[in-house]
């Protein structure tokens, strides 16, 4: 079953605009699959070269010549940390193709690790690409596909997790993604990394899914000094599969909560880590609801595009936003997640909405119908609020 991507023309604007595209997400995430479709029907036809085999590497030798060979063609590169100095090469090629005429459309590079290809690609090819983060499937993706919304939830967006015959395979493939990750994909990018003492921190970090980093006693239960947590969860930022929410911080003289919250982004994943199968374990879980927290905050923040920054918000007396969007260097929606079907904000949610002066106040629940609540606030199906951010 193929399912289409929001991201496949999110890439070919952006290919028409700019003469390099990196392309980031996570492994098994569909960015081959994307850059296979595109390839295709590229006009001018394309070439694909995988980085991981040695016979597409060796065609990089003399990388500037070989890739000189290909002009007038979309030309992709795939798992291109693996052949890191190609950007200086990539850097002169465009530079001599503007000359002659031909500006965009050029080289599409695929990869792993964001902060890592953002660095080697930004000091070579600044203001020459173009950056686009590929997440796993969203609601909105698995829905026209006709996904039920509690598959997605369990089993997360990664497609062969997704579409599984049943909830073990689901369950089986994701402990091997996991086991993928640590035993090549830590080694890989961070070699003075110990990858168990990675794995650990990733399942303490499953097992308190959405709350608020307590380096210390994490660092104590893994033996390790308070700022070697960080750079253990920078890795896992970097890859994509943990989200560091942070507080809203502006100046309104309250005692505002300082340390960032921790999400491992894909449900799936974090089902996984926790070995929870099938609904019934999912919904019998001390995680659950911080599970469906995660999950409707990351489809959220998905769709409120690129132009919206994402934090929460916590004061030291309690007043607190699950998510606040801000717009423009404004607090613009403040939105809490209740699953239940008789959601009602807290009075805490309606304190801080006025801290921040914001009055589109949404509480996310499981239902579809929207229901006015007290203190200006308004329930709303995940679905609605999904749609209504990707319109704006």
């Amino acid at each position: 079953m193929m399912i289409d991507r929001k991201f496949e023309s999110i890439v070919r604007q952006k290919l028409l605009q700019t003469p390099a595209v990196v392309l980031l997400g996570p492994r098994q995430v569909g960015k081959t699959t994307l850059a296979r479709t595109l390839a295709k029907d590229w006009p001018g036809g394309a070439v694909y070269l995988d980085l991981e085999r040695p016979a597409d590497r060796l065609r990089l030798e003399d990388a500037d010549t070989y890739l000189r060979a290909q002009q007038g063609r979309l030309v992709i590169l795939d798992e291109i940390h693996r052949a890191p100095g190609v950007f200086e090469v990539l850097r002169g090629i465009i530079d001599d193709n503007r000359q002659a005429g031909m500006r965009n459309g050029q080289f599409l590079l695929l990869g792993s690790a964001a902060l890592d290809l953002m660095r080697q690609s930004s000091e070579t090819l600044a203001g020459r690409v173009a950056y686009i983060d590929m997440a796993p499937l969203s609601s909105m993706e698995a829905a026209a596909a006709g996904i039920a919304d509690s598959t997605l939830w369990l089993r997360g967006g990664f497609p062969d997790s997704l579409l599984a015959a049943d909830d073990a395979q689901s369950l089986d493939w994701r402990r091997d993604f996991i086991r993928s990750y640590l035993e090549r994909d830590v080694p890989m990018f961070a070699p003075r990394l110990p990858a168990e003492t990675i794995g650990r921190l990733w399942t303490m970090l499953a097992h308190n899914q959405g709350s608020v980093l307590n380096q210390a006693h994490i660092a104590g239960a893994l033996g390790v000094a308070n700022p070697t947590i960080d750079r253990y969860i920078d890795l896992l930022v970097d890859l994509q599969l943990v989200r560091r929410l942070r507080p809203w911080s502006g100046n309104l003289g309250k005692r505002l909560v300082k340390s960032p919250k921790v999400y491992v982004r894909d449900s799936g994943l974090l089902h996984g880590l926790l070995e929870l199968e099938t609904m019934h374990d999912l919904l019998g879980h001390p995680v659950c609801g911080l599970s469906y927290e995660g999950y409707c905050l990351e489809n959220l923040i998905q769709s409120a595009g690129p132009r919206r920054v994402p934090y929460f918000y916590r004061t030291q007396v309690g007043a607190e936003i699950d998510l606040v969007l801000e717009k423009g260097g404004k607090p613009e929606m403040a939105i809490e997640v209740k699953r239940s079907m008789a959601p009602s904000p807290e009075k805490g949610f309606a304190i801080a909405c006025d801290d921040l002066q914001i009055t589109q106040r949404y509480v996310v629940y499981p239902g579809l119908e929207r229901i006015p609540l007290r203190h200006g606030a308004q329930a709303i199906g995940l679905g609605e609020l999904v749609d209504l951010l990707s319109q704006e």
